[in-house]
């Protein structure tokens, strides 16, 4: 298929077939390099997360706010300090600020061209915010309400989406 035959309005609706083989291979691929944050926040509730979160952006936007248990690793920084800070034969897990940034897919990037098995969260520490998890901040630990748009509100269905 050309690029041009991808892009007529006969291939692109929601209505149109795909060949089921490759479409589960897409979707398998995805799971394989992303991680909601739901499910960061369940590892992280773990003993042994069995995974490293690294937040990758600024020194500036650490400090306003990052995830509990998260270190904080530059994208610029990966490829000079990851050796230092990180075991290779441990996961990680990468986090920017939110889906209209494409930051913690650069810093997976750098984490895998170092050698490191690497997953982008997707929703960054916005939908962790938006799903009511606690920020650690220069005044402490923060919690927001839930955003009702993103996840259940507690009390209702209870703490996870089910999906």
């Amino acid at each position: 298929m050309t690029i041009t035959s991808a892009l007529t309005s006969h291939n692109v609706g929601p209505a149109t077939r795909n060949e089921p083989g490759r479409a589960a291979a897409f979707f398998a691929a995805r799971l394989d390099f992303q991680t909601d944050v739901s499910d960061v926040r369940a590892g992280l509730l773990e003993a042994v997360p069995g995974f490293v979160l690294v937040d990758s952006r600024s020194r500036a936007a650490w400090e306003q706010g990052h995830i509990p248990g998260a270190i904080h690793l530059p994208t610029a920084e990966i490829g000079a300090r990851a050796a230092e800070l990180l075991d290779p034969a441990v996961p990680v897990v990468t986090y920017c600020w939110g889906p209209g940034c494409n930051g913690a897919t650069r810093a997976a990037l750098a984490f895998a061209l170092a050698g490191y098995s690497v997953k982008e969260m997707i929703g960054g520490v916005e939908y962790w915010v938006r799903e009511g998890l606690p920020t650690r901040t220069r005044e402490g630990e923060v919690v927001a309400d839930t955003d009702p748009l993103t996840a259940p509100v507690a009390g209702l269905s209870g703490p996870a989406c089910g999906c």
